[in-house]
């Protein structure tokens, strides 16, 4: 048993371990949105199939997101700098390996190593933060957080077309991974050095099998949808698929028998009964569904289908990422006088935004970067309006006691939603693609977006029903 530190947290230098959090925090926000950008000249070089391109993207999330809850819980057994430490350098060692892949395959195992150490690292910082800011400067604290996070996405777009483009010491698309392995090295030692430790808690233990199911599952349910079109989508693949559900439903028997045992299950089971949370988890799982995806196929129809430039292409992403800011920084005061009304006023802009691209993919042979971007910026406004509210409409009617193990469900459902989308979407554009062309697989993209979202809009009007008083 580990001996419980009651010794107060330092927090003399909170600001400064801000700093070095939130550097991470960001270095995991460009990798999201960097390798999108490169996945075309990746390809390319690789002799990279269309199931391995979305498979460099989707591993990553998936490992995430099955890894998420058990990162948390490990910062709380062996303390937070601990296992901060130990994620930034795993990352930093990981994106020296992407970097260094000599294959697709090779590839699509160093993300998957990316993202469980990802998985170590991320938890920590929101931690970190609510240990040391218990006072009024809390509220900025966390606003800093947010600018940072939604800051991510523009200098990650803009970073992978750059250094694409440069061709840094000859290194072409390795350079958006070896990027982080100086800025990685820097922060794991600033934390050495600055990071005070912090009281672990008492009683905290993993659920492994938990977390090796739900792995297991996802990666028979999602996996399928990144091969099929490699394999012919031959009948094994919809058994694995089938395995894969039987799998993630047999999650929830194990958890009740973790329970039962006296452990710690991975979810948390009382809040299953919560039907506001349950439809929230919905909402999330199909906006999600319609994130990642979308810039993936943003990407490959700028790059392949209409033959921009990776740096041309990562700059049209800009304004979308800057009004995906702005509207994050108005959607959380909006969202306390209108509540869930904000997120599905975003939604409409999403789909508004949806429906002009495909209007000027359809009418326009070669649109010009500058009139995506500007059109963009309707889908990254609406965006914001529905992102940065979410997490707290679906959990506000989680009890306060259950709010760490609600964070980690809405964390993985997020990733989750994520990874299919980009395993399921991604099929289907290549899938069209083979068959038509990159201009109808856009277009057909575009349209199971619109249907996604409409699906989440459909979610929260639910889960407005169920928390409303009786």
């Amino acid at each position: 048993m580990h001996q419980i530190v009651t010794k107060p947290v330092d927090s003399t230098r909170r600001w400064w371990v801000l700093a070095i959090v939130v550097a991470a925090q960001f270095m995991f926000g460009v990798d999201a949105f960097v390798v999108n950008v490169a996945i075309p000249t990746i390809a390319v070089e690789l002799k990279a199939t269309p199931a391995q391109i979305e498979s460099v993207i989707a591993i990553y999330l998936i490992a995430y997101a099955t890894l998420v809850v058990t990162g948390g819980r490990l910062g709380d057994i062996h303390g937070t700098k601990n296992v901060f430490l130990a994620g930034v350098v795993g990352f930093t060692v990981t994106s020296l390996w992407c970097g260094l892949a000599q294959s697709g395959m090779e590839l699509i195992v160093a993300r998957l190593a990316q993202g469980a150490t990802a998985a170590l690292m991320v938890p920590q910082v929101l931690a970190t933060l609510h240990l040391l800011f218990t006072d009024e400067s809390r509220s900025r604290a966390f606003g800093i957080y947010g600018i940072v996070l939604g800051l991510a996405g523009a200098a990650g777009f803009l970073l992978g077309g750059l250094l694409v483009t440069i061709d840094l010491a000859h290194t072409g698309w390795r350079a958006v991974f070896f990027v982080n392995v100086p800025c990685g090295f820097v922060i794991a030692i600033a934390a050495w050095r600055i990071m005070p430790r912090v009281p672990r808690r008492s009683g905290t233990r993993l659920d492994i099998k938990g977390s090796v199911v739900l792995f297991a599952g996802l990666l028979c349910l999602i996996g399928p949808l990144l091969f099929g079109h490699d394999l012919g989508w031959t009948p094994w693949l919809w058994a694995a698929m089938g395995s894969g559900g039987a799998i993630l439903f047999a999650l929830l028997r194990l958890e009740h028998a973790v329970a039962r045992a006296g452990g710690m299950p991975l979810i948390d089971l009382t809040l299953l009964s919560d039907a506001a949370f349950l439809r929230g988890l919905g909402a999330t799982l199909f906006f999600f569904l319609a994130n990642l995806s979308f810039y993936l196929v943003m990407t490959l129809f700028m790059q392949r289908g209409l033959k921009i430039a990776p740096l041309a292409a990562g700059l049209a992403f800009i304004p979308l990422a800057l009004a995906f800011v702005v509207a994050s920084r108005h959607s959380s005061a909006r969202a306390k006088h209108r509540g869930t009304k904000v997120l599905i006023e975003g939604c409409a802009l999403q789909i508004a935004g949806l429906a002009a691209l495909a209007l000027v993919a359809f009418d326009i042979d070669a649109p010009r970067p500058v009139m995506l971007a500007l059109i963009m910026i309707v889908f990254g406004y609406g965006q914001g309006l529905v992102m940065a509210p979410l997490s707290g409409a679906v959990l506000s009617t989680v009890r306060p006691a259950a709010a760490g193990s609600a964070s980690g469900m809405y964390g993985t459902v997020a990733q989750i939603g994520n990874a299919a989308g980009v395993a399921a979407i991604g099929a289907v554009f290549f899938a069209i693609e083979t068959l038509q062309s990159a201009r109808a697989a856009f277009l057909a993209s575009l349209a199971l977006f619109a249907a996604l979202i409409m699906v989440c809009v459909a979610f929260l009007s639910w889960m407005r029903r169920a928390a409303a008083p009786s």
